[in-house]
């Protein structure tokens, strides 16, 4: 069994005489884009290389076979590309949020909660009415039964005891959470 193989210089031939035709209906086919073209035109090249009897047909010239390999490669790479998700760019990357990170949430959560239990019954109350259901010192003051003058202090000290349990959050979150209790 022998194989046939094409001669390096009818595929250069090939090149010379139909390349830049070729390059241009490919350039037509991707939209403009030149390196796709060019890859494209490489990979006709090849498939001519890789099939020696489309030299020995009986046409006048291989430029339909070419136009017609091309268009399938032009085909196959665009349905290719459609498959893909859509590429983005680093530009695009650096400008989105970055992903929540969950773990620190639960741990906060966990932290504060643990705290939140070393309070008394009734500095729990109090946050938990003001912080946690949104209430105002005068709701909260109502549902309590207690003076609004009370709610305040309550809060007041309430947060300053959860500042001292919890260090590593940092005294401006709870600052900022007091005194918005009692302006509230």
């Amino acid at each position: 069994m022998t194989t046939r193989t094409t001669d390096e210089r009818a595929v250069a031939e090939l090149l010379r005489e139909h390349g830049p035709a070729l390059f241009t209906f490919l350039l037509c086919l991707t939209f403009g884009d030149r390196q796709r073209a060019e890859d494209l035109v490489q990979e006709t090249l090849v498939r001519a290389w890789q099939h020696p009897e489309a030299f020995e047909a009986p046409y006048a010239s291989m430029r339909p076979w070419l136009f017609t390999v091309a268009r399938r490669l032009a085909i196959d790479a665009h349905r290719a590309r459609l498959a893909r998700p859509a590429e983005v760019s680093e530009l695009v990357l650096d400008g989105a949020p970055a992903p929540h990170d969950t773990a620190d949430s639960a741990v906060r959560s966990l932290d504060v909660r643990a705290a939140l239990r070393t309070l008394s019954p009734e500095h729990r109350a109090v946050l938990g009415h003001i912080y946690f259901r949104g209430l105002s010192v005068g709701e909260t003051a109502e549902v309590l039964g207690i003076p609004a003058g009370t709610v305040k202090s309550r809060s007041y000290y309430a947060l300053r005891q959860l500042g001292l349990m919890l260090p590593a959050y940092g005294s401006g979150s709870s600052s900022r959470t007091g005194s918005g209790s009692a302006a509230a």
